[in-house]
């Protein structure tokens, strides 16, 4: 690591992550960066929600702003549109982005984490699944912000309220370079695809724009929700996400400026682009 000031900070924030817990304040950790690195973040990913000193959340936010900045931010304006990128004749064209990247590095107005039903984040250390990075990356805030929704509906809804499928959350974005981040549970798909399943993921797409729009929020990265463990085929629902898109945007086309579909595969991105190209 080139800059001394952040490896002090990471080493700092490792000592103070490891007394905060007290299964692992005596974990022993190689002295290499990328083995701290991997400690801080499973760290970071299995501490519940509690209160944490100003200080260390003072620490972990100017250690998080670097790795954004050593990870490179990047801007709406510099992803071309499907119009700019194919020369698609697509409607909506101008405002339909395809970005494979990490999602974290987005400067949207809001970025869209596939959540589980309690959302929490993801408590598996160092798993790769987006809601673990989203959650990484933020910081401890987010899964404390989350927790805060989630004990206020705990005492509208009863003690076992857990979050329904395609009824989106909305927090701020803290350490991540979009401004919001919007929280949604996919359709898991279990038994063979269904259209009630469908339904339920062309709903995770609208909803979220309509909060977005009832929000003032004008760019939007979605990940590809409910593939990969939730099983929804990637074909299927790829034409769902598109579909939704262009409908929400075909009754609301002066309330949002662009839509990125953010994928990370190689096979995610073929598929947008075979559709929108």
């Amino acid at each position: 690591m080139a800059d001394n000031t952040q490896y002090k900070r990471l080493e700092a924030l490792l000592e103070r992550f490891k007394a905060d817990s007290v299964r692992y304040r005596d974990m022993e950790v190689p002295g290499d960066v990328e083995s701290q690195r991997r400690a801080l973040r499973s760290l970071m990913n299995i501490r519940m929600p509690k209160p944490m000193d100003a200080d260390t959340l003072r620490l972990q936010d100017e250690y998080l702003a670097e790795r954004a900045r050593e990870k490179g931010i990047v801007r709406v304006e510099d992803i071309p549109t499907v119009k700019e990128a194919y020369g698609s004749r697509r409607p909506f064209a101008d405002r339909l982005s395809v970005w494979q990247g990490d999602i974290t590095r987005l400067a949207a107005d809001v970025i869209v984490n596939a959540a589980n039903s309690q959302m929490l984040g993801c408590f598996v250390p160092m798993h790769t699944c987006i809601d673990n990075c989203i959650h990484t990356f933020a910081g401890v805030q987010l899964r404390a912000a989350c927790d805060r929704q989630m004990s206020a509906l705990r005492e509208k809804y009863g003690q076992n309220y857990e979050q329904p499928t395609a009824v989106p959350m909305l927090t701020e974005a803290y350490n991540l370079p979009a401004k919001k981040v919007i929280h949604v549970v996919g359709p898991i798909v279990e038994w063979g695809l269904t259209a009630a399943l469908e339904n339920d993921l062309a709903s995770c797409y609208i909803n979220t724009l309509d909060m977005c729009r009832e929000n003032g929020l004008r760019s939007v990265a979605f990940c590809c929700i409910s593939t990969g463990v939730f099983r929804f085929p990637n074909d299927r629902a790829a034409e769902i996400a598109v579909g939704s898109v262009t409908d929400w945007l075909s009754g609301h086309s002066g309330d949002m400026d662009r839509v990125i579909f953010n994928v990370f595969k190689d096979a995610d991105k073929a598929l947008y682009e075979n559709l929108l190209g």
